[in-house]
């Protein structure tokens, strides 16, 4: 016998995103649903158990998923799709059925479309936000329409930010938006030890795609500007400060100090300790770098 529960969404007349009907459903084995065609977007997170969809693809030929306790599956309009419980370990599963002109474009930010109708989440992790949200929605039915429709929002933003098949759909302002984001992690973090994959998470980008805009954009890879912020504090407190080297080294992000050395050298052709010591001249060749990198 399945255990479910089923809300229909008060009609008002929204236009970028509004929700149909949502709800939960533990199945019985074997419990199914189609052949159908649907009108909106119906996506599922399965919950708990397994089960199997059978969508047909833009070819018009059909193909079988089986997904488990994490997975989901978008069935996108006018897709004739059936899906059904597994008979020893049978699903269950949160759905949202939802619309409006911004439906297609959120789910195909997350990969999902009539041909790639799977979810799998990049991390447990990342997942735990999309199951609360759908669930949230399916376990609140008297709440009010805009509160819902929030919990929607939320939603798809979990489910781009989690979805192995995610893609990047980003304007011009976008990218400057993500350049921004990952300047200021540099700032705040550059003391930490910070890579590049770090950086790239902080801003939730594929490390790769990252590192290709972060290089047309600034003119240098995010190494080299995380290096040369880096050497730009570390010249800066040479010259404000009396601190020792091996105490600056650690200030700027590099617990070894000879390590910290070998990039100073490699950077300027002369150790920090040399530098220090220098006629003022010698130092002026490095004061581009910290008028750069430090805003001076």
């Amino acid at each position: 016998m399945n255990q479910y529960s089923f809300s229909i969404f008060p009609n008002e007349n929204f236009v970028d995103l509004t929700i149909y009907q949502y709800g939960w459903e533990k199945c019985a084995p074997l419990h199914s649903f189609g052949p159908a065609v649907r009108n909106h977007y119906l996506f599922h997170l399965v919950l708990a158990g397994h089960g199997t969809l059978c969508s047909a693809a833009s070819d018009g030929v059909d193909h079988e998923y089986h997904l488990s306790a994490g997975s989901g599956f978008l069935i996108c309009p006018g897709q004739v799709n059936t899906y059904w419980a597994d008979k020893q370990d049978p699903w269950t599963y949160a759905w949202v059925e939802i619309d409006g002109i911004q439906a297609q474009k959120r789910f195909e930010q997350a990969g999902l479309d009539w041909d790639h109708p799977i979810y799998k989440a990049r991390t447990h992790q990342l997942n735990q936000p999309v199951s609360q949200e759908i669930t949230y929605i399916a376990n609140h039915k008297d709440r009010s329409a805009m509160h819902l429709l929030g919990h929607l929002y939320l939603f798809l933003d979990a489910l781009t930010q989690a979805s192995a098949s995610r893609r990047e759909v980003r304007s011009q302002s976008q990218k400057g938006f993500y350049i921004q984001e990952a300047l200021t992690y540099i700032a705040q973090n550059y003391q930490r030890d910070i890579t590049v994959e770090k950086i790239a998470e902080a801003c939730n980008l594929n490390r790769t795609y990252f590192g290709r805009m972060f290089k047309k954009t600034i003119g240098h890879t995010p190494q080299e500007y995380l290096t040369r912020f880096r050497m730009a504090r570390a010249i800066d407190l040479m010259r404000s400060t009396d601190y020792p080297i091996s105490q600056i080294a650690q200030m700027v992000g590099y617990p070894n100090p000879l390590h910290f050395t070998k990039v100073f050298k490699k950077e300027f052709g002369i150790s920090p300790r040399a530098w220090r010591n220098a006629d003022p001249q010698v130092q002026m060749n490095a004061s581009a770098l910290v008028e750069e990198f430090s805003g001076k």
